[in-house]
C-alpha cells in the first residue's frame, strides 16, 4: 500500500496506475475526489486513461486511508499535500481533475506551483472562479430551495437511487469508509468568511487549458453557476453531462470518461504540435 510519510507524522495514501511516470511521453492524470468520497470512487474511471496516461489517485487528508494527525492543518494543507505527492512520484506536471472539493486542491497546487498543472478539469466545482453575478445567483438558489438538502441527497441526480439502486448503495458504502471529521471541516476559515475575491484573473492569465464539466442536474454547484465560471475564463471549455447530477463521473462514467479523455488528448496533441 503506497504511502507518502510526512515529517509531522501525517501519512498520505496514494496509488499509481498505467505507464511509468518516468518514461511516459505524456503528463499523468491526477484524480482528486470530492467531499463525498475518497480515492476508491474512481474505480470506473482509471482504466479510461491508464492505457496511455499514468493515473494518480489519492485520499485527501482526513479522508479514506489518509486520516489527519491530531490537531492537523486539515483542508488548508490539501494543495501542499498534492505538491509533495507529485514530487514524490516524479511527476513534473499533471492533468488535474478536481471533483467538487478537489477543485480547492487544484487551486491550492496552482497557487503554490502553477507549472505543475498541464491542464485543469474542474468537475462539479467553480474552482473559486466567481463574481458578484455568481454570488447573487447562488444566493437566489439557496433561498428558493434549488440547492436544499444534505450533501448526500444532492450528490446524485434525483432519480439515480431508483434507477440504479446497487450503484447508489455502493457510493454510500465507499463514502462510509471516510473517518469522522468535524462538521465544519470544509467551512471557510475566519479569514475567508467575508472574502470577496476570485481566482478568475489568475486562471485566465495562466494560459492553462481549462475544462468545466458538470451534470445537467447538479444541485451542489448548479450548471448555471458553472457557466459563469466558464465565462470568467475566456478560452476555457464547458461541457454539461446529460442525465447526471453532481457525481457525473460516477453516475454516467462512460460518457464522462470519454469527454474528459478527449479534452486531455487534445491538450497533449496541441503540446506536440507546439
Amino acid at each position: 500500500m503506497p504511502r507518502l510519510e510526512f515529517a509531522d507524522g501525517f501519512s498520505l495514501h496514494f496509488e499509481v496506475y498505467g505507464p511509468d511516470i518516468g518514461t511516459a511521453d505524456v503528463s499523468p492524470v491526477l484524480l482528486a475526489h470530492g467531499a463525498g468520497g475518497n480515492g476508491l470512487v474512481w474505480w470506473q474511471n482509471i482504466s479510461a486513461f491508464s492505457d496511455r496516461y499514468p493515473v494518480i489517485t489519492f485520499d485527501h487528508r482526513a479522508f479514506g486511508r489518509s486520516p489527519d494527525i491530531q490537531d492537523g492543518p486539515g483542508r488548508i494543507a490539501f494543495g501542499g499535500d498534492v505538491r509533495a505527492l507529485l514530487k514524490h512520484v516524479g511527476a513534473k506536471d499533471v492533468h488535474f481533475v478536481g471533483q467538487s472539493m478537489g477543485g480547492r486542491t487544484a487551486f491550492g497546487l496552482f497557487s503554490r506551483e502553477p507549472s505543475m498543472i498541464r491542464s485543469l478539469i474542474y468537475a462539479g466545482t467553480n474552482g473559486g472562479c466567481v463574481d458578484d453575478e455568481y454570488r447573487s445567483l447562488k444566493s437566489q438558489y439557496e433561498t428558493d430551495g434549488t440547492l436544499s438538502g444534505s450533501l448526500l441527497q444532492r450528490a446524485m441526480a434525483p432519480d439515480f437511487k431508483t434507477k440504479d439502486p446497487e450503484m447508489y448503495f455502493l457510493y454510500r458504502q465507499l463514502r462510509g469508509l471516510n473517518p469522522p471529521r468535524p462538521r465544519d471541516f470544509l467551512a471557510p476559515t475566519k479569514r475567508m468568511i467575508n472574502y470577496k475575491g476570485s481566482t478568475a484573473q489568475r486562471l485566465s492569465q495562466s494560459g492553462i487549458p481549462i475544462l468545466w464539466i458538470c451534470g445537467e442536474m447538479d444541485r451542489v454547484v448548479h450548471p448555471e453557476l458553472i457557466k459563469i465560471s466558464h465565462r470568467l475564463t475566456p478560452g476555457s471549455r464547458y461541457i454539461e453531462v446529460p442525465d447526471a447530477g453532481h457525481s457525473a463521473y460516477f453516475e454516467t462514467p462512460q460518457l464522462w470518461n470519454s469527454l474528459v479523455r478527449d479534452f486531455v488528448d487534445q491538450v497533449e496533441a496541441s503540446n506536440l504540435a507546439g
